[in-house]
């Protein structure tokens, strides 16, 4: 899928929270600067947020709860993570059961979340940004009406 500019990058985010529930993983690959937080932004601002949700590179999760946002969204950045043990200390397993989690940096704790709806972006030339999705089975009907 191609994303023209980052109004579309976070227009993905808002239809990805049409679909989204408590329970579900998003994981965003890519490098700097290729939209995995605008993905986030647009997704939390569909899901009631008002201002712009900021970054939780130095916070690692950023959590909102109702009534700021519909259900609870853990935001997580693992881009900070060098010990793969420092993510059992963050709670997220816990978290899981009645949140969502969406996930930068995912590959810092590879295999933790099979089932996640895993994107990834990459720059294109032209600015644009192209994404792949690797579709748990879980989200292969809600990943159709994307």
């Amino acid at each position: 899928m191609k994303l023209a500019d980052p109004a579309a990058t976070e227009a993905l985010g808002a239809r990805l929270a049409a679909l989204a529930a408590p329970g579900d993983v998003i994981t965003l690959t890519g490098p700097l600067g290729a939209g995995k937080t605008s993905i986030a932004r647009g997704l939390l601002a569909a899901l009631g947020l008002e201002g712009e949700a900021p970054s939780p590179s130095f916070a690692i999760v950023q959590p909102y709860a109702p009534p700021e946002v519909r259900f609870p969204v853990l935001h997580i950045d693992l881009y900070r993570i060098d010990d793969p043990g420092e993510i059992e200390e963050l709670g997220l397993d816990e978290a899981l059961s009645d949140s969502l989690l969406i996930v930068e940096w995912p590959e810092r704790a590879s295999g933790i979340w099979p089932e996640a709806l895993a994107l990834s972006l990459t720059i294109e030339p032209d600015g644009a940004r192209a994404l792949t999705a690797a579709v748990p089975a879980a989200w292969r009907a809600r990943w159709q009406q994307i």
